[in-house]
């Protein structure tokens, strides 16, 4: 699969921006597109470049999610090229900018915060570093929205859209017709794991979403996936599943923080778990943190009150916590 691979100094690791080309119908699309700062602009002009292509030449945008480590040019390069935007349903209208959508997502993040018990120093330090960022989200764009099931027929290939929801609500992967292949974006990576919780704060109940997504990746045994950041996973079953493990090994890792400090609320069981945070990661902490503690209430495990999670009477069953309710 042909892959640029773009710079990420705001947020970790490299991105990707897959081109999709059919030379005898003229025809080309990309799937993500990176920031909007001008280094990953550069990166992403010199590797079209490379191929014969530029900005103008982009027939269509399919975007795995919202943030703007994925869809920050898109609005740029449907300026240039008129190019079709398409994106969940869910998430177009983050990538078109929307005023009250964008200003639902700072209502909750707020609430969420104070909810999570954040101080006020780590939160106006977030709020900064969200405001500074500001200017690597580009340009709106305006979207034709895709929804589970939806086929694309794009740069010579045919997509069918998979929602796969919890690090973002209107994440989706693209399965390769006539190919065991799929570009992933986040829903599984191949060195870090994504977050839940802190990065889409719309997004009810994160862990089990995010648990099913993965199990429906397990499920598709797919040959090899497409990543939105680094290199392409070989055996994104086996990846899915210990990625799974990894959640279960949190929730374990969140009831021992529980036992030994007695109730809490989400902040103070991130940093048992986290230590100290900065930038992005403020949010990130606690968020994924709260997804496990609500996963954790949701299965009645965990009482809730007055903003401080406290152990209940029922047993966790931790090897099917991480998993979605029947």
């Amino acid at each position: 699969m042909d892959r640029i691979s773009l710079g990420n100094e705001e947020f970790e690791g490299r991105n990707n921006a897959y081109v999709l080309a059919d030379e005898d119908r003229d025809e080309l699309a990309l799937i993500d597109t990176g920031i909007a700062t001008d280094a990953v602009r550069a990166d992403l002009r010199d590797g079209l470049a490379e191929r014969g292509y530029e900005f103008a030449d982009i027939d269509d945008v399919v975007l795995t999610h919202f943030h703007v480590d994925h869809a920050g040019l898109a609005g740029e390069i449907q300026r240039e090229s008129d190019a079709t935007v398409y994106v969940h349903e869910a998430d177009a209208p983050l990538v078109e900018q929307d005023p009250d959508a964008v200003a639902a997502v700072e209502e909750r993040r707020l609430e969420l915060l104070e909810q999570w018990g954040v101080p006020d120093a780590a939160r106006d330090e977030l709020l900064s570093f969200l405001e500074a960022g500001q200017s690597v989200e580009g340009m709106p764009a305006e979207t034709t929205t895709i929804e589970d099931g939806t086929v694309l027929e794009v740069g010579g290939r045919t997509l069918e859209t998979l929602h796969a929801p919890g690090h973002a609500a209107g994440l989706c992967c693209f399965e390769v017709s006539g190919a065991s292949e799929a570009f992933v974006g986040d829903a599984v990576l191949p060195v870090y794991t994504p977050n839940v919780g802190g990065a889409d704060v719309r997004v009810d109940r994160p862990l089990a979403k995010y648990a099913e997504t993965l199990r429906t990746i397990v499920e598709r045994d797919y040959d090899r996936v497409w990543p939105g950041h680094r290199d392409p996973i070989e055996e994104p079953s086996e990846r899915a599943l210990t990625i799974l493990e990894h959640h279960r090994e949190r929730t374990e890792n969140v009831l021992d923080v529980l036992e030994e400090h007695g109730p809490a609320d989400a902040w103070t069981v991130s940093a048992r778990l986290f230590g100290d945070l900065e930038g992005i990661h403020i949010i990130h902490g606690p968020g994924e943190a709260y997804a496990h503690l609500d996963h954790l209430r949701h299965e009645g495990v965990l009482e809730y009150d007055d903003g401080e999670f406290r152990l209940g009477e029922r047993s966790a069953d931790l090897e099917t916590l991480a998993s979605p309710s029947e």
